[in-house]
């Protein structure tokens, strides 16, 4: 491996998580691009990254499981140390309560806050061992503020919960130099139909992936050493 540094992306061969891979390689970070099951996608997405960085790799594994988990982080860490994790993957559902089911509910509460939970619990003790290490969750938009958000209950939710488990780990975890900070993206043109943008967002437009991983960029640099436990919201004011 050429560059001294590495990070680990979940979900980075799409939208946001691609936007972030491409913004870190260009920042001189190796990057580990995970993917779960479109391999044309993912190679198309290793082409473009390879150009930024061309030590980056890509890992197939679920990271829903403890098993794909262990595998993802035991395939980037044989590289040498992993500085930096990217909690990015998370599916999303807009459902009524009621035609929600428990398939569903399980899975979207897995898709975005247990994957969570399992990469952060089996990377910590790499990064403790390798005194330090950063990981940025990507969240949504306002979570921190307790509101109806119909429809999209079981989502809501999980992101609610990855910011309990950001403030926890980022408490717990700092006498080991391990910051944990998340991102809460607004409507992002990639992610969201563009409809009453204009009317719900007061810079007036929906925000692009890039914008996400250019906040990336700043939590994962050397200028943000004395942040962690953040919450960043890039919604361009929406819900304000």
């Amino acid at each position: 491996m050429t560059s001294s540094k590495q990070a680990l992306i979940t979900g980075a061969t799409q939208g946001i998580g691609q936007a972030i891979a491409a913004r870190l390689a260009r920042d001189g970070f190796s990057v580990v691009l995970n993917y779960r099951a479109n391999e044309t996608k993912a190679i198309e997405t290793l082409k473009i990254i390879s150009r930024l960085s061309p030590d980056s790799i890509l890992v197939k594994g679920d990271v829903t499981t403890e098993d794909g988990v262990n595998h993802i982080i035991s395939e980037a860490a044989s590289r040498g140390p992993i500085n930096l994790l990217v909690n990015n993957v998370g599916d999303f559902l807009f459902k009524p309560v009621l035609d929600t089911t428990i398939e569903e509910w399980n899975h979207i509460l897995e898709s975005n806050l247990t994957s969570a939970f399992l990469c952060c619990k089996a990377i910590i003790p790499h990064m403790r061992e390798h005194q330090g290490g950063q990981i940025i969750n990507i969240g949504m938009m306002n979570s921190e503020v307790l509101r109806a958000v119909p429809n999209t209950v079981p989502y809501t939710i999980a992101k609610t919960g990855l910011l309990i488990l950001t403030k926890s780990l980022a408490k717990t975890e700092a006498p080991w130099k391990i910051r944990i900070n998340t991102v809460n993206p607004g409507l992002i043109t990639s992610e969201h139909p563009p409809r009453g943008s204009r009317n719900t967002i007061p810079l007036g437009r929906m925000g692009k992936p890039e914008e996400i991983a250019s906040v990336v960029s700043f939590l994962a640099s050397a200028e943000a050493d004395y942040i962690t436990g953040a919450i960043v919201n890039v919604h361009g004011g929406a819900y304000l």
